[in-house]
């Protein structure tokens, strides 16, 4: 990984007061992810307040269509330069010495605006028409397969472009039923990821209230399958707070197996009808 690192380009061996240390993050894949941990650098960095687009928003985008691509770039963020002047402050320190990016790691506080920025700029005119974009998820779109072909064309012709390179074993076309924002998403409307509903099928009961608050952050990504999500999950909560006491009993157990059964159990969610009525 490391040697790889130097062979593309993206590191390079500094002069600089700065370093950090590395963290490697396991990916889907099971593969590595070479990570360092700016976490001082980053509290004293002037936050990028751009926005990053409303997942529920994203996903309600969706109504009406049928045919869906993915794309998939190749290491997105190592695809942004840095400036000149800022690559020392990327210095990280390993068992060959000290090193620096050329280009935008991960664990930077403004890498996720500083790349969204970047995607909606390329895709300036296509983005809610032929394309949506979350950071470096690229979802074409269509209602017939020729239009999708077009706006298929269209978003390639942009990213050829901004001279961004994709990875092809990871790009998905011309298919009814993808996978995009942990969601899979068709015609007829979004269901939870399989992957992440064993997850919670599996989860096993909580020991403390870190594992607590890890299984909340899972099931609320989902809670909009879950009718009176925050009524079932109230208890859950209460035991997370900072003065009470962990104590796992049935009021808490209950509620508990009460979201891994309804998780279990979730239908498919149609997307909104502008032009329905709602009671």
């Amino acid at each position: 990984m490391f040697e790889g690192m130097v062979k593309d380009g993206v590191i390079e061996p500094p002069s600089s007061p700065w370093c950090s240390p590395v963290v490697l993050v396991k990916k889907k894949d099971g593969s590595m992810r070479f990570c360092v941990d700016y976490r001082r650098l980053n509290d004293i960095t002037k936050k990028d307040s751009y926005p990053l687009p409303r997942i529920d928003d994203t996903l309600d985008m969706l109504t009406g269509l049928k045919w869906f691509s993915m794309l998939d770039l190749k290491s997105g963020y190592w695809q942004v330069e840095i400036d000149h002047k800022d690559k020392e402050k990327t210095a990280f320190s390993t068992g060959k010495g000290l090193w620096r990016f050329k280009v935008m790691p991960f664990g930077l506080c403004n890498a996720p605006a500083t790349f969204e920025r970047l995607m909606e700029l390329v895709l300036t005119g296509l983005i809610g028409d032929a394309c949506l974009v979350y950071l470096d998820d690229i979802i074409i779109v269509g209602r017939t397969f020729e239009e999708h072909l077009q706006n298929l064309e269209r978003v390639l012709m942009k990213i050829q472009s901004a001279n961004l390179k994709l990875s092809p074993k990871k790009c998905s076309l011309f298919k009814q039923q993808v996978s995009f924002l942990e969601y899979v998403v068709s015609e007829e409307g979004i269901r939870t990821d399989p992957e992440k509903i064993a997850a919670v099928k599996n989860w096993l009961v909580p020991k403390d209230k870190t594992q607590v608050r890890a299984f909340l952050g899972l099931c609320s990504y989902y809670r909009r399958f879950v009718k009176n999500f925050a009524d079932i999950a109230k208890p859950l909560h209460k035991l997370t707070e900072e003065k009470r006491h962990f104590c796992w009993d049935e009021s808490c157990d209950i509620p508990f197996q009460e979201l891994k059964k309804r998780l279990c159990k979730t239908p498919i969610l149609g997307y909104p009808d502008a032009k329905g009525i709602y009671s």
